[in-house]
């Protein structure tokens, strides 16, 4: 992928997932891995198969961890970020882009990750007071109302406001969300699901070679 796609990037809204994206691990699964009990797999399993929607999953998930706020945040920190992030958000900046991360998971990490950028950020939130999983962006409204980030309503209002949207993810959460976008970055399940599905899609590996494709190197 060392040729840009030629988009007009002042007129483009570019959507990042975090986990398996951003992320060189999913921060949900690392942590389940690291300090959950019962059987998550299980869980993860029926929402990869779609027996159940993404918010019901993070629920169920959620009571299988500590709500120890420090222990979490900690355990998180672990995960690599891909080194590419940082030089793409700034070159997609300097080239007039919107640019957002969306992520659908427990949310404090892609904050914590995404506060000192100043990077747009939809997720979920935990009220670290009550201990419970909060959902601010859910759109009840949508045909699935299922998930607890809906994916698809920021892009219907890029695309509202004119512009081209990319996304750039990995995983279940992103397919709703690549049925819209007019330029889909998949690596991982989504890129398997794109192939399938017949979605058109741009494979990738890391987040340099979205660079590369994206921004021209004059930029």
């Amino acid at each position: 992928m060392d040729r840009s796609l030629g988009l007009d990037l002042a007129r483009a809204a570019v959507f990042l997932d975090f986990d398996g994206t951003i992320t060189h691990a999913d921060s949900g699964v690392y942590l389940l891995q690291k300090l959950g009990t019962g059987d998550w797999q299980a869980t993860s399993e029926a929402y990869a198969s779609g027996e159940i929607g993404s918010r019901e999953c993070l629920l169920d998930e959620w009571e299988m961890l500590p709500h120890d706020e420090a222990q979490l945040r900690a355990t998180a920190r672990e995960i690599e970020l891909d080194p590419g992030f940082v030089p793409l958000l700034d070159a997609l900046r300097h080239a007039g882009a919107q640019v957002s991360v969306v992520s659908d998971g427990f949310g404090f990490f892609a904050e914590e990750v995404c506060a000192p950028l100043g990077v747009p950020l939809l997720t979920n939130t935990v009220d670290w007071d009550t201990g419970e999983l909060v959902f601010s962006h859910e759109d009840r409204c949508c045909p699935c109302s299922t998930c607890g980030v809906c994916k698809q309503a920021p892009i219907k209002d890029a695309k509202h406001a004119g512009l081209t949207t990319v996304l750039v993810g990995d995983g279940t959460s992103d397919r709703k969300a690549a049925l819209l976008s007019d330029v889909v970055f998949a690596k991982g399940a989504l890129a398997q699901w794109c192939a399938v599905s017949g979605i058109p899609h741009v494979p990738f590996e890391t987040l340099d070679e979205v660079h590369r494709a994206l921004v021209p190197r004059e930029l």
